[in-house]
């Protein structure tokens, strides 16, 4: 199949290289470019856990701290192995969404036995926050990386979509999705992805495709890359 990627770069190259290898042709258009946030070396102490709701947050606290002994509770399996990747000795996965991970930070950590840093980005922060802390916890929101969407989709992708070219998309968030669905309106192609289909993360990125309309919409069974992957067929 020809798929297109819409994910930040590095990912997308890294999702493009297991399609290829599984036989598909891979089309990378990034619709958010990150943008790490410099500043001062972020203090742990106090912290007992840190909490990630994605790799994104792992890689930019990594960059501004050099300990890697406090636990570190990560949103999805992909999230826990960039920590891993990074050095974090004792991370956890919640294996499921940001509820997933304010309800599983409830039973491995107690409010009582130190603060918990939420490596966010500026577009991720607050749910999680305000679910842990009606449960007592304090919770530090550090602001370390900003996902700044783009305005158009890259011309050889709105050809490659004009020509029919295209087989499905992967859309990794309800922010991509929606970003995804603005710059074909935009562009004037919104008729053309009836020939698409939409493989979506959730059915929250599914619901935030509106008003385009697809050949079909698959919705992966759990929140991360692999259960993504196993929808494309």
């Amino acid at each position: 199949m020809r798929v297109l990627i819409t994910r930040p770069r590095e990912d997308a190259e890294e999702t493009a290289a297991k399609l290829v290898a599984c036989g598909h042709t891979a089309l990378v258009a990034p619709l958010i470019e990150l943008r790490f946030l410099d500043g001062p070396e972020i203090s742990l102490e106090g912290i007992q856990a840190v909490l990630a709701t994605s790799s994104n947050g792992v890689q930019a606290l990594a960059r501004r701290t050099k300990r890697r002994d406090v636990p570190l509770f990560a949103v999805g399996a992909q999230t826990a192995r960039a920590a891993r990747d990074a050095g974090f000795a004792r991370v956890k996965s919640a294996d499921g969404d940001a509820r997933a991970l304010a309800a599983a930070t409830v039973e491995w950590a107690k409010p009582t036995a130190g603060g918990l840093l939420h490596a966010a980005g500026i577009e991720t922060k607050g749910q999680l926050a305000e679910s842990l802390s009606a449960q007592g916890f304090h919770i530090r929101t550090c602001e370390l990386y900003d996902a700044v969407a783009v305005n158009t989709l890259p011309q050889e992708v709105l050809n490659a979509l004009n020509a029919g070219a295209l087989d499905a998309v992967l859309l990794f968030s309800p922010r991509s999705a929606r970003i995804f669905s603005e710059c074909v309106v935009k562009a004037g192609a919104a008729g053309r992805c009836r020939s698409l289909t939409a493989l979506c993360i959730s059915q929250a990125a599914a619901n935030a495709l509106s008003p385009l309309n697809f050949q079909a919409v698959r919705i992966a069974r759990r929140p991360d890359q692999t259960a993504l992957l196993a929808i494309l067929g």
